[in-house]
């Protein structure tokens, strides 16, 4: 599928140093864990993942909330969605599918643009590139930085504690923040600056318990972490505040007894540690390369993780079940089940899979069996690239309705009053739909890229490089084309009277955005929060809110 192809020199100064360091004895791993280590770590080449069978979800009929916690679920159940799409029988969108062509030729122009004809050059989505902003290769230069007695397994680990520390502090930070770099000096705003702070705090041993290994994370280190040590690390202040400090620190809390889990993360309680766990499962493959199951993976990030989470609205059984929400568009077929109505996204989760594999492949040369299962991200982008392109419409009377939300969140202190917008709630049946149609009309404008490029099958793009190279990028462009009298839509932050001028476009900041972790600010009822939010992205405040904008600016 091309989802992991190795860049070229020109993209990665470091594949000599981090493969030649294959053996040392300096390996922070502390369990007793066997892995399943081939005889070298060296890439040579790209071999053809050999056929291994993906173990089937859970039945729904016996364990219906194991089977919506899954990977497979998430396009399964979306599917409904798109085939009342396909029939323009939506209940909140009108479907214009002769803006298809023209939504994919866009993407493609993008692509080409920046890509071509090197498009093997395309990196899978993740976080490694947020961590390069203004061009300067951090991750290349961060492990040029550590010895050559630090072997690739451990450099890995490393790599795991960092993207995973650095996604979860990735909540919008308001337009009001910004970060100097204390190595640069350059100032950088929104998610862009706070991957920069998460990665200089790393390097400084913010969250190492250990004075002599600074660059890790681990669940002691992470406990002394306070909100004025968090506060201090991220330049927050009165004069450059930092939305939902608090819920940023009490989530690192959290995180520090999640780890406590040895089977995922160790004795000494290390977010890396799961590289072990990994390569010790009886489903991963060793031979001449490591080749690893996505929904092992997927167990070790949804399981190992839900405790940092506060219980979800949508359980079944009492069994919280994350980023998944009831939606009136699911087949009513009689007697149906409670499952039956649900949709489920597990955006952030999905999120994390994409960005830890990419260092587990970079460096170990490690493969994974089942990228197939993944979907593309139900977030702001993504999303909005299907009603910027005039694809998806909102319907008049959800319009109408939105309005009268948004009129009732303008009576409130600090909130925005003067353009008139859309307002629902993060389980509203119209941002339920929303999303699934993204996950689903992302997979359409897979196979029409692809066939648009005229790439041989060997070389087409997966999906994880199309969101990297075009349907996540188009967003910016997309504005910079838009006057105040488009129908694009725009985004508020949830609860708050923050809005980001700079780069979001259509949709949803905080339900679609992968950074959207925090709620901080007053809601519809007036109340203030700040707290992190469920398994993927999505808070639990009494009244959450969501900003539709009928243009941008």
């Amino acid at each position: 599928m091309g989802l992991f192809k190795r860049k070229d020199a020109r993209h990665s100064g470091h594949d000599k140093d981090e493969h030649d360091s294959s053996v040392s004895t300096n390996s922070a791993r502390t369990s007793n864990a066997s892995l399943k280590v081939p005889l070298s770590l060296k890439s040579s080449g790209s071999p053809p993942i050999p056929e291994i069978p993906i173990p089937p979800p859970p039945d729904p009929n016996i364990d219906p909330a194991a089977y919506l916690r899954s990977i497979h679920a998430v396009r399964q159940r979306s599917k409904f969605i798109m085939l009342k799409a396909k029939r323009n029988q939506l209940n909140h969108f009108d479907v214009d599918l002769d803006k298809f062509g023209a939504t994919a030729q866009y993407v493609v122009s993008i692509i080409k643009r920046d890509y071509a004809p090197d498009y093997h050059s395309i990196p899978p989505h993740g976080r490694w590139q947020h961590f390069d902003v203004g061009g300067r290769p951090r991750i290349d230069q961060l492990l040029h930085s550590w010895p050559s007695t630090i072997d690739a397994l451990e450099r890995t680990r490393r790599l795991i504690d960092l993207f995973l520390i650095s996604v979860l502090l990735d909540a919008g930070a308001g337009n009001n923040w910004s970060y100097k770099s204390k190595e640069s000096g350059k100032i950088y705003k929104r998610s862009e600056g706070l991957a920069v702070a998460s990665l200089e705090m790393f390097k400084a041993g913010m969250f190492s318990s250990d004075p002599t290994e600074p660059c890790q994370v681990d669940g002691a280190g992470l406990k002394r972490v306070t909100v004025q040590a968090l506060a201090k690390g991220m330049q927050h202040s009165e004069q450059n505040p930092l939305a939902g400090i608090e819920g940023r620190a009490g989530l690192l809390t959290r995180l520090a007894e999640a780890l406590n889990n040895q089977e995922f993360f160790g004795v000494d309680a290390r977010p890396g540690n799961m590289l072990d766990y990994l390569l010790s499962h009886p489903s991963t493959l060793a031979s001449s390369v490591l080749i690893i199951l996505i929904p092992t993976l997927w167990t070790v990030l949804m399981d190992g993780l839900s405790p940092i989470w506060p219980p979800s609205r949508t359980q079944i059984d009492g069994v919280s079940i994350g980023d998944a929400w009831p939606c009136k568009a699911m087949p009513p077929s009689p007697p149906t089940q409670l499952w039956e109505t649900i949709v489920p996204f597990h955006k952030l989760t999905q999120w994390l899979c994409y960005s830890i594999m990419v260092p587990m492949s970079r460096i170990l040369n490690i493969r994974f069996s089942g990228t197939e299962l993944l979907t593309g991200l139900p977030e702001y982008r993504n999303g909005g690239l299907l009603v910027d392109m005039g694809l998806l419409t909102l319907k008049d009377e959800d319009m109408e309705r939105g309005l009268k939300a948004y009129k009732a969140n303008a009576m409130i202190k600090g909130q925005p009053n003067i353009e008139v917008a859309p307002l629902f709630a993060v389980d509203d049946d119209v941002i339920v739909e929303w999303r699934a149609l993204t996950v689903g009309f992302l997979d359409e404008l897979l196979d029409e890229v692809n066939k648009l490029l005229e790439l041989p099958e060997s070389q087409r793009l997966s999906l994880a490089q199309m969101l990297e190279a075009g349907t996540w990028k188009n967003a910016a462009h997309i504005i910079a084309g838009r006057s105040r009298d488009s129908r694009s839509l725009k985004t508020k932050y949830e609860g708050t009277s923050d809005y980001d001028h700079f780069r979001r476009n259509s949709v949803l900041k905080t339900l679609f955005g992968a950074s959207s972790l925090l709620f901080n600010g007053p809601c519809i009822r007036g109340t203030t929060f700040s707290f992190p939010v469920d398994e993927d992205g999505i808070h639990n405040s009494p009244v959450p809110a969501f900003l539709l904008r009928k243009w941008v600016h």
